[in-house]
């Protein structure tokens, strides 16, 4: 391949890593306002994954084949691990172990340890704090679906609810976090983690109001 055309190559990943990327926060704000449960918040849910697996391939193909700075690595890793762990959680309804959960999960874990192992090489595009809380979280997240296995499951059967609405958000929030610091960069850190803490707002705010909402349903009439 020419120069030229490697160069034509890797504008156009950027075209569709942005259109996905922003397709895909359109589809994630729909599926947040949309009723729970309802044909509209399930199709968006499926559209909003869809366009996030095109974000997540396009976003490893500029990190492994065209350079970009390897820190998109972990925002790609943080919103997709969520995303799929998010969905499988609401698939299975179970915390009963699956090779192919533990597989994403081991391969996410190792992709976190590549980037801190040539973390002095690839310098500091984002601000440390974002890094280091986002690394942070990732990590946590893994070890605790790793952790959940150990969970009963008729303790569990109560909390894969909550956990699928805390994963979805997240990835939401994660790319909604990575399109703000990259459009505004003259707002940063503040662009980069207000995102992601208006995330873990919404994601507390549904996860009372299911459990309320539960709550009332398990009343005696």
């Amino acid at each position: 391949m020419t120069i030229e055309n490697f160069h034509i190559v890797h504008l156009a990943n950027i075209i569709i890593h942005v259109v996905a990327g922003s397709a895909a926060l359109l589809t994630g704000i729909m599926a947040l306002i949309a009723k729970k449960g309802l044909k509209l918040h399930i199709k968006s849910g499926k559209v909003f994954l869809a366009l996030l697996t095109i974000v997540i391939l396009t976003g490893l193909l500029g990190v492994f084949i065209f350079g970009r700075n390897t820190f998109l690595l972990v925002i790609t890793v943080l919103s997709g691990y969520f995303g799929y762990s998010g969905y499988r959680t609401l698939q299975t309804k179970s915390n009963k172990p699956k090779l192919i959960d533990i597989g994403i999960a081991l391969l996410s874990l190792l992709s976190v340890l590549y980037f801190l192992y040539y973390f002095k090489s690839i310098g500091m595009i984002w601000a440390p704090v974002i890094i280091y809380t986002t690394v942070g979280y990732l990590i946590f997240i893994i070890m605790y679906d790793f952790a959940r296995y150990f969970i009963p499951a008729s303790v569990y059967s109560h909390l894969w609810l909550y956990e699928h609405i805390l994963k979805m958000t997240g990835a939401f929030s994660a790319l909604l976090s990575a399109f703000t610091g990259t459009v505004f960069p003259q707002y940063k850190p503040y662009s980069q983690f207000l995102p992601s803490v208006f995330g873990t707002l919404i994601a507390i705010g549904f996860m009372i109001y299911t459990y309320r909402k539960n709550k009332r349903t398990e009343l005696p009439v």
